[in-house]
């Protein structure tokens, strides 16, 4: 069962080293946004993706280590988390304290990332507002009401803010 705990700590702790590093990467994300720079967006998304498929190879590896550890103590492995894990240690101190440590850093992180996550889907939304404004702006332009104008030559009608067009159809 040692060697089940030293694993175990030893993914949590290889879990957490990611999650700082995605971490990093969406403080980043966070600039661009601000930014408005899509193209290092995209990029970013897809550094994201990649550092998700590492922790999700992850998450399949601590499973498997909690499944034996709940066959080793007769327990059912869905049922069993790492916090009652914690709780059963109390005959070693030293793994206890070590997996407590580490589970504590991973949840801290987690929670960090998701604060981060919200942070920027704020963002994009407010971002997504602004264009959505724009683009009904630049629509609300081209459909302006008809002005009368009146000049020396008699009455000149024009739409307020609509442009003429650079083709002439009657050529």
């Amino acid at each position: 069962m040692a060697s089940l705990m030293e694993e175990l700590i030893s993914v949590l702790q290889e879990e957490t080293k990611i999650y700082e590093d995605l971490l990093v990467v969406s403080d980043e994300k966070t600039v661009v946004i601000v930014k408005n720079d899509i193209g290092k967006l995209q990029e970013i998304v897809d550094k994201e993706q990649e550092t998700i498929d590492v922790i999700t190879a992850l998450e399949r590896k601590r499973e498997e280590i909690v499944r034996s550890i709940a066959m080793v103590v007769n327990r059912k492995p869905d049922t069993l988390t790492v916090a009652e894990i914690i709780r059963m240690l109390d005959k070693q101190p030293q793994e206890q304290k070590e997996l407590a440590a580490v589970h504590k850093q991973i949840r801290s992180v987690v929670e960090r990332l998701q604060q981060m996550n919200h942070h920027n889907r704020e963002l994009l939304e407010r971002s997504l507002e602004m264009t959505e404004f724009n683009i009904n702006l630049l629509q609300s332009m081209n459909q302006a009401p008809e002005t009368a104008n009146y000049n020396m030559g008699a009455y000149s009608g024009s739409q307020m803010g609509a442009s003429q067009s650079m083709f002439d159809t009657k050529q």
